[in-house]
């Protein structure tokens, strides 16, 4: 009798431990997703920032060309990074948002490449020194950039979304080398 006892309350122990590690594992597989969702949105706009800051580079002062090419579906950035006075290959980067495949690519004269996976929305405005959106690439004084990045897996606790949190970053970015 006293067997039966200590093995009914070793299962009731056992199943509570299991309960809770089964509660303390999803959560953490959660956070988990969270976090590399921040980071992989943080990333990739720190990496289109210094991008953004480098258009219309020119150090020989040769040739002519736009650093920034207006345009709603892609952000086409120009630099001359070697001073040859000639743009190519990763001189000329294009960002373009895949809707399909939630992500970002980049094309740096090789065709497009992913850059960013699991991207909900990708937009860009070309504001003018007012902060008015302009279309004229003359104009340009500043890019705002917004990137909303989503979870991988869709979490079944959460009726937003279709499951999948998101994280948004908005900032706005100066080109430093465009001809004023």
């Amino acid at each position: 009798m006293e067997l039966l006892v200590a093995l009914g309350v070793g299962m009731i122990a056992l199943a509570a431990f299991y309960g809770v590690f089964f509660v303390q594992n999803k959560r953490f597989n959660i956070e988990e997703q969270i976090a590399e969702m921040q980071q992989n949105v943080r990333a990739g706009l720190e990496t289109i920032t210094m991008d953004i800051r480098m258009a219309g580079y020119n150090p020989a002062g040769v040739g002519t060309f736009s650093g920034i090419t207006v345009s709603s579906t892609q952000l086409e950035l120009k630099a001359d990074l070697d001073g040859d006075g000639a743009i190519a290959g990763a001189e000329d980067i294009i960002y373009k948002y895949d809707s399909v495949n939630k992500r970002i690519t980049r094309n740096i004269g090789g065709g497009d490449q992913p850059f960013m996976e699991n991207v909900q929305d990708f937009a860009f405005e070309y504001l003018d020194s007012a902060g008015n959106v302009t279309a004229t690439t003359s104009f340009i004084r500043q890019i705002r950039i917004s990137i909303t990045g989503r979870t991988n897996k869709p979490d079944p606790n959460y009726p937003a979304n279709g499951g999948y949190r998101t994280y948004t970053l908005t900032t706005y970015v100066t080109p430093r080398n465009l001809y004023y």
